[in-house]
């Protein structure tokens, strides 16, 4: 989740849309970053009994590398464009990238993965354009 500033109040927002969208039972534990508003919007939602109070948070600085990987791909592609001058072309920018790489990685219905032709299929018919 992108957002101008990486605070507290950044943080619980981009949890509630995680827990909502990809969880059917409460996490047990969060590994995150170092970053020091991850355990304040985690008090937070356990105040608001978003989350259970047993969820344990563990920051470590490596654990989140798995992460980190699935996006050198995109830093890969920004490098050469000299960084993004603004919040929202950053953000219609990478929605993009990372739209490209998901069809790239199979993670779209009825795109295989490595089958270039479903992939020109796919485009050309979101897009309406002839590769």
């Amino acid at each position: 989740m992108l957002s101008a500033k990486r605070d507290s109040k950044a943080a619980a927002p981009f949890f509630r849309k995680v827990l909502k969208g990809q969880h059917i039972q409460p996490p047990r534990v969060i590994t995150v970053d170092k970053n020091a508003a991850y355990p304040v919007a985690l008090e937070v939602l356990k105040a608001e009994e978003t989350i259970e109070q047993e969820t344990e948070l563990r920051q470590s600085k490596y654990l989140n590398n798995i992460i980190e990987e699935d996006h050198r791909h995109i830093k890969r592609v920004v490098k050469p464009m000299m960084g993004l001058k603004t919040f929202n072309s950053a953000r219609r920018t990478l929605s993009r990238i990372e739209a490209m790489n998901m069809i790239r990685k199979g993670q779209v219905k009825g795109v295989n993965q490595g089958d270039s032709v479903s992939e020109v299929k796919f485009i050309e018919a979101i897009f309406g354009i002839a590769a």
